[in-house]
């Protein structure tokens, strides 16, 4: 690791500037590139305004460019980066920040001089460290429930007090208020919002109820 590489502040600030927003981003996986503006609508008229959408699938990368385009005043972010040529064809396509499952030290660097936030991915407290060392203080806890959940993360609250969360993977509408209780985490990542019957029936309204319900019933 380069010592000299260092994220800027700013960087920090925009990845606040979007986790205050809300308390729960859906982590998207979209099968059919039909679906991607209907449900990702439904989602914000719900009142969930950030959306994280996985590059898992073909389409996922065509789904961003038309949520950027349909729905310009959502926080869109494209999950699952795995390497710095994701990470540029993500920033071609417009999205607000990148989310990584884990971190390479390539992916640390190159975001630090991408104009789009990182939100890297960390499992455990080397990778947190290697991570802080660079300068980034918000980081992604995934796999969350398996990794720990919330013990992992009071624990990591001690020797790193000034770094924030958005835990991801296990979280559930039973566990998250668990999470959104520590000082350390801002906000969580579910997949619960967004039942695939509901999607594959193309049943909107029942995404756009599950939203609201979720606004409403899980506060920080």
């Amino acid at each position: 690791m380069s010592s000299d590489k260092q994220l800027p502040s700013t960087r920090t600030t925009e990845i606040d500037s979007i986790c205050q927003r809300t308390t729960v981003i859906p982590v998207l996986t979209i099968h059919r590139i039909e679906d991607a503006v209907p449900l990702c609508r439904a989602l914000y008229e719900g009142g969930l305004t950030v959306l994280e959408v996985t590059l898992r699938t073909d389409c996922a990368m065509e789904a961003l460019y038309r949520l950027r385009d349909e729905l310009p005043e959502a926080s869109i972010g494209a999950g699952t980066v795995l390497t710095p040529a994701q990470y540029r064809r993500a920033e071609d396509a417009g999205v607000d920040f990148v989310v990584t499952p884990g971190t390479t030290d390539r992916l640390y660097e190159y975001g630090i001089q991408s104009p789009v936030p990182l939100l890297p991915g960390i499992a455990t407290a080397t990778e947190l460290l290697t991570g802080w060392q660079y300068g980034y203080r918000r980081f992604k806890f995934f796999p969350a429930e398996a990794s720990g959940g919330v013990g992992a993360l009071k624990a990591l609250a001690g020797p790193l007090g000034d770094v924030q969360f958005c835990p991801t993977g296990g979280i559930t509408p039973d566990n998250a208020a668990n999470y959104l209780r520590l000082r350390n985490v801002m906000c969580v990542g579910g997949t619960w919002v967004t039942p695939k019957e509901l999607i594959e029936n193309e049943d909107w309204d029942g995404i756009r109820a599950i939203a609201r319900e979720t606004v409403a019933t899980i506060k920080h």
